[in-house]
């Protein structure tokens, strides 16, 4: 194995030899092509078709084969490898497009390129590397779905060199990344409908200060209304997060404080870090860590008694894991004698693929986890076989059907509020559709939900909705 610029150098060679048989016009041609080349990316073949990438993307090239199998991952996972100390996922990118592979050979080697997407490395395997390919920028079209069997979301454009076309893939696309382009975008978009909104609030406040008969302004009743549609634009356009009934209570309060502590004339979001520290105090608590002893104890608190031999998890939006294992620990010593299974989904692929991964802090491992722990040769603390077992993680979008058995309970914590209002309404017809009569369903510590027929139960800092 070696550096991208080694081998990728001897596969760039072979342009040479692959231009002997043009003709001398066509020659000239790929000679001026080649002068003003301003982009480089690296070919490879799907099931016979030609794709590509960028080659800032690629860290190098490599073959190997005999990856760790690691178990409850996603289909398209292969297993990991250890790349020189560092242990990275392996991702083969014919089962993540759907392709139809011939039967793996165990002993087989692999292509695989070895890419980073924002600091995390992955190995993605393809069918074979072809070369460096140097073009302009400014050639490459519009992806269209007819150029190739796989989401257009996941297609940067098109491209046509040395008489090839090529399907050149978005590689942060297919790992979940935004862009800095897309950022920006965002961003100014936000700044737009801000500067509209509040022009359109200053005419309002002014119509209502205004006397009908003449008097003086301050001689109307001031009664102020909060428009709160500026604020609703920022947070969806930098944070997708909507507001809609399940978290409109909350965003009200908060923007009293905002108000309050920023002050009337600086209440815009204005940047992904304002949205960002707007939304700070909305996140359950030990969101997106290791749960504390106080929190697992009010969540066991929380779950109703059931004596079923098999209890079924629906944890969408479970992120890195932190979540998922933790309801499987907890479950584990809430329903002893149950079978627990736990399916955490999430859209962020990067999350799930690297959750089976996950080994404990030393704290958390001293802490209430501890009987559910075991030690590695390394030194490290993971959760033992049972606890692993008895977790799902799956690439999923829980907008989107899928085939999970009747479920007990369903731990969806500030996943609601990052839908939109009729994504929302689809996926709590799910959870209401799929549901067992004793079921129950916790959502985030700042959202509500209605579902005809269910209630909702304090006990003690968690809320429960049942039916």
């Amino acid at each position: 194995m070696g550096t991208i610029q080694d081998k990728l150098s001897v596969l760039a060679s072979t342009t040479e030899s692959a231009e002997s048989g043009l003709t001398n016009e066509q020659l000239d041609e790929e000679k001026k092509k080649v002068a003003v080349v301003d982009y480089k990316m690296v070919t490879f073949s799907l099931c016979g078709k030609d794709y590509a990438i960028d080659i800032m993307k690629v860290k190098e090239i490599a073959k190997a084969g005999r990856f760790t199998y690691v178990p409850n991952t996603l289909p398209f996972v292969l297993g990991v490898y250890n790349l020189r100390g560092d242990i990275i996922p392996i991702i083969d990118l014919r089962l993540f497009f759907n392709i139809e592979i011939p039967e793996r050979d165990d002993n087989a080697l692999e292509n695989m390129l070895i890419v980073t997407v924002g600091e995390q490395t992955f190995g993605v395997v393809v069918d074979a590397i072809d070369k460096v390919v140097g073009i302009q920028k400014s050639t490459i079209q519009p992806p269209h779905p007819l150029f190739g069997d796989i989401n257009i979301k996941y297609i940067y454009g098109v491209v046509e060199a040395e008489r090839h076309l090529y399907i050149l893939l978005d590689i942060d696309k297919i790992f979940g990344v935004r862009t800095p382009e897309e950022e920006r975008e965002m961003a100014e978009t936000a700044t737009a409908q801000m500067k509209k909104r509040q022009a359109a609030a200053i005419a309002i406040q002014q119509q209502r200060t205004a006397s009908p008969e003449g008097l003086p302004a301050q001689a109307v009743p001031e009664k102020k209304e909060v428009d709160l549609n500026f604020i609703a634009d920022s947070l969806k356009n930098f944070k997708k997060f909507y507001l809609t009934d399940v978290n409109r209570d909350w965003v009200k309060e908060r923007y009293a404080e905002w108000e309050k502590t920023r002050g009337e004339d600086k209440t815009q979001l204005q940047s992904d870090s304002d949205a960002e520290l707007f939304l700070k105090p909305f996140y359950s608590r030990c969101n997106e860590s290791w749960w504390t002893e106080d929190f697992a104890e009010s969540v066991a608190k929380a779950l109703p008694e059931n004596s079923a031999k098999n209890i079924v998890v629906w944890n969408p939006g479970c992120g890195k894991g932190y979540e998922s294992y933790s309801l499987a620990c907890l479950l584990k010593k809430r329903y002893p004698n149950a079978k627990i299974k736990v399916y955490g989904h999430d859209v962020d692929l990067l999350s799930v693929s690297n959750a089976p991964l996950m080994n404990l802090t030393d704290q958390a491992s001293a802490d209430w986890y501890q009987p559910y722990t075991t030690k590695t040769v390394s030194g490290d603390f993971t959760f033992s076989k049972e606890i692993k077992d008895s977790v799902m993680f799956e690439y999923h979008d829980c907008v989107h059907t899928n085939n999970l058995p009747p479920i007990d309970i369903i731990f969806a914590r500030d996943v609601l509020s990052f839908l939109s209002e009729d994504s929302q309404k689809t996926v709590l017809t799910d959870f209401n559709e799929k549901m067992k009569g004793n079921g129950v369903i916790i959502v985030g510590d700042n959202e509500n939900i209605a579902i005809p027929g269910w209630n909702k139960k304090q006990s003690g800092s968690v809320a429960v909705y049942s039916k």
